[in-house]
């Protein structure tokens, strides 16, 4: 599919990420990951990186479903320090608080598997739903996942690789976001165009919203006061507030997909503009659009460590 040459550089000032947070962006046609806040050269990284995670060790975690491998970037270089071969079709990511392990969704094998990010040796596997997509890791160590084609979000205990609940949501779920509390997971769904609220006490729905324009990415403001949807069909963000309240919408690039928070600014990935929107919170405005390698999909804010102070 034929995809903008060159994104649009608009008129503004382009707001910096938190201190000693780097924000990158992976482009799957283009094979490079780009920090873009503070912004540097693209990385090459290989053919087709689809989606990226940050650990807590200055590493980033990156899945290439259609090339069945997963690869691990130190940050503060850009080195592909590892890559591993991966028995499915690796998708939605997320790393484990201590650094030494990645979770990874098998979109076509239907399951979540559980490497070393050191070696890349499996370590667990738990069976959820159809196509997983979205994963995010709870400070207690439960996983949540996005079951797409199931409709429903997987939760699993990764001390013990299973998993201990479901909960129904809409039509193709595909992101989701925790906010900063802990006890709320907000869940995209793609095809139903609806954004859900679950809580993570009782993994029951407490809040829904309808969005239209295909919800693909979802994040939370750092004080947890909004939520953000990008709108695949119609490019722009949703802004809601915590009681899923509707605030306002901002224009973004074409087919926007990831999304995340660095301070009071958010990224936005624009797959088809081969951009990142600029995102000021407070003002609600975008105040950059940063070109891209093609095909920019998944975005990852990383806390950059001194290697000395990494968990071993």
């Amino acid at each position: 599919m034929l995809r903008l040459a060159l994104a649009v550089l608009l008129a503004g000032t382009v707001c910096g990420p938190v201190l000693g947070q780097t924000v990158y962006v992976v482009s799957q046609e283009g094979g490079t990951l780009t920090p873009v806040a503070p912004q540097g050269a693209a990385i090459p990284v290989g053919k087709g990186p689809a989606q990226v995670a940050a650990g807590p060790d200055g590493r980033l975690a990156l899945a290439y479903p259609d090339t069945q491998t997963v690869s691990m970037v130190e940050g503060r270089s850009g080195r592909v320090v590892a890559r591993f071969p991966f028995a499915g079709q690796p998708f939605g990511l997320a790393v484990a608080s201590d650094g030494r392990s990645v979770f990874v969704g098998d979109w076509s094998g239907h399951r979540v598997v559980r490497l070393s990010s050191a070696t890349g040796a499996v370590e667990g596997s738990v069976a959820v739903g159809r196509d997983p997509a979205g994963l995010v890791l709870d400070r207690a160590g439960r996983l949540y996942v996005a079951d797409r084609e199931s409709h429903r979000v997987s939760v699993v205990d990764t001390a013990t690789s299973t998993r201990i609940g479901t909960v129904p949501v809409g039509e193709a779920p595909f992101a989701l976001a925790l906010n900063p509390a802990g006890d709320r997971l907000y869940v995209a769904c793609v095809r139903g165009g609806d954004l859900y609220a679950i809580d993570t006490a009782t993994l029951a729905v407490v809040g829904r919203a309808v969005l239209g324009g295909m919800p693909y990415g979802v994040a939370v403001s750092g004080d947890g006061a909004r939520i953000l949807v990008t709108n695949q069909q119609t490019g722009t963000l949703t802004v809601l507030d915590a009681t899923l309240a509707p605030v306002t919408k901002i224009p973004v690039g074409r087919y926007p997909e990831g999304v995340v928070v660095s301070g009071t600014t958010a990224y936005v990935a624009n797959w088809f503009s081969d951009s990142v929107s600029v995102i000021d919170l407070p003002t609600l405005t975008e105040t950059a659009r940063l070109p891209v390698g093609e095909g920019p999909r998944g975005l990852a804010v990383l806390a950059q460590q001194d290697p000395a102070e990494a968990p071993r």
